[in-house]
C-alpha cells in the first residue's frame, strides 16, 4: 500500500475484465484507489462482482460504473460521482482508457485460402494415406493445442460472408477505440481532476501494423489512438500530463476471443514469442503500474511494447 497516503485515483475505461481488471488489482494493491467504468450485462456481473468485492477487500478506494462510458451523459455521471469522493484532497494519477467495442467485420466476401489444402494434400500422397484422414489428423491435432499445425487448418469458416464493413462500423469504432480517450482527458482537465504529474495510457496491439481479417475497422481505430496519444503528449504537457500508449502481446481475453481466427493469431504468437507463452494480463498490468511510478515521469508520446519480444519473434 506504498501509495495509499497520497489520496491517488486511477480512473479506469473498461475496467471489468482482461487489462483493465488486471490493472485494477494491481493498482489496488499498492494503495491507489480506482475508479472502474464498464458496460455489462446484469447476466455477466455475476462473475464481475466477485471480482469487484475483492478490490473492495484491498483497503483501496472502489468505484465503479455499470454504464455507457463512451457517451457524453455517461462520462458526466461517472466524473460527477467521482468528483464527490476526491473532494479537495484526491487527484486522479491515472486515466487508462481500456475500451474493447469495436466492429469485426470483414471489409468483403473471402472465399479462404487454397494453400492449407493444397499443403495437407501433398503431406498425405507422400505419407500415403488419404486427404480425408490427413485433414482429419491436422484438425485434431490443432484442436488439441498443436500450434504448428495453424498454417495448415482452413481458414474460410472463421468469418462471417454475410455482413461487411459500412461507415457507421468504422464511425462507432473510431470513436469508442480511437478517440473517446480525448474526450475523457479533456473533461478531466475542465473540472481540475488530474494531478500535478499525471498519466493517460491507452491500449494497442499488434493489429496497428499487421492486417488480421476482420480487424480493419479496429486496425483504423489504433491508428487513431495512437496518433491523439502523441497529440496529448505535445498538447498537455504543460498541465503536467504523460501520454503513453501500451502495445501488449497478444493476450487471451474476451477482447481476442471475439475476434475472427484468434485461435490462429493466438497460435501464431505462442510460436514467435522467445519466452513460448501468450502475454497474460498481469504482464501488462505491471507494464501500466511502473508507468505510474515517479520514476516514469520522462517517458512520453511513447509507443511501450509489453510482448515478451513477440514482435520480433
Amino acid at each position: 500500500m506504498m501509495h495509499s497516503d497520497r489520496n491517488w485515483w486511477a480512473v479506469i475505461v473498461g475496467g471489468s475484465s482482461g487489462f483493465g481488471l488486471a490493472a485494477a488489482k494491481k493498482l489496488a494493491a499498492h494503495g491507489i484507489n480506482v475508479c472502474i467504468v464498464h458496460r455489462d450485462r446484469r447476466s455477466a456481473m455475476k462473475k464481475i462482482e466477485p471480482e469487484f468485492d475483492q478490490l473492495r477487500k484491498s483497503g483501496a478506494g472502489v468505484l465503479t460504473f455499470n454504464l455507457d462510458g463512451l457517451s457524453d451523459d455517461g462520462r458526466t455521471r461517472v466524473l460527477d460521482g467521482l468528483g464527490e469522493k476526491l473532494g479537495n484532497e484526491g487527484r486522479v494519477r491515472l486515466l487508462l482508457h481500456s475500451v474493447a467495442f469495436g466492429n469485426l467485420k470483414l471489409l468483403g466476401p473471402y472465399p479462404g485460402s487454397d494453400v492449407p489444402a493444397a499443403s495437407r494434400e501433398k503431406i498425405a500422397d507422400e505419407a500415403g494415406i488419404s486427404k480425408e484422414r490427413m485433414n482429419e489428423i491436422i484438425s485434431n491435432a490443432f484442436a488439441e493445442g498443436y500450434d504448428a499445425f495453424y498454417p495448415l487448418v482452413d481458414d474460410a469458416s472463421d468469418y462471417s460472408n454475410s455482413q461487411f464493413l459500412e461507415s457507421e462500423d468504422f464511425s462507432r469504432t473510431l470513436h469508442a477505440m480511437g478517440y473517446n480517450v480525448v474526450e475523457w482527458v479533456q473533461d478531466m482537465i475542465g473540472r481540475d481532476f488530474f494531478a500535478e504529474d499525471a498519466r493517460v495510457l491507452g491500449l494497442t496491439s499488434e493489429g496497428n501494423s499487421v492486417a488480421w481479417k476482420g480487424y480493419a475497422a479496429i486496425s483504423a481505430a489504433k491508428a487513431v489512438l495512437e496518433s491523439v496519444s502523441r497529440a496529448m503528449a505535445v498538447e498537455f504537457a504543460p498541465q503536467g500530463i504523460r501520454s503513453n500508449i501500451i502495445q501488449a502481446g497478444i493476450t487471451d481475453t474476451p477482447a481476442l476471443q471475439a475476434i475472427p481466427g484468434s485461435h490462429r493469431i493466438r497460435a501464431q504468437a505462442a510460436l514467435r514469442n522467445p519466452f513460448g507463452r501468450l502475454t497474460t494480463p498481469e504482464d501488462v498490468a505491471n507494464v501500466i503500474y511502473l508507468l505510474c511510478l515517479d520514476e516514469a515521469a520522462w517517458i512520453n508520446g511513447a509507443l511501450i511494447c509489453a510482448d515478451g519480444g513477440e514482435r520480433i519473434g
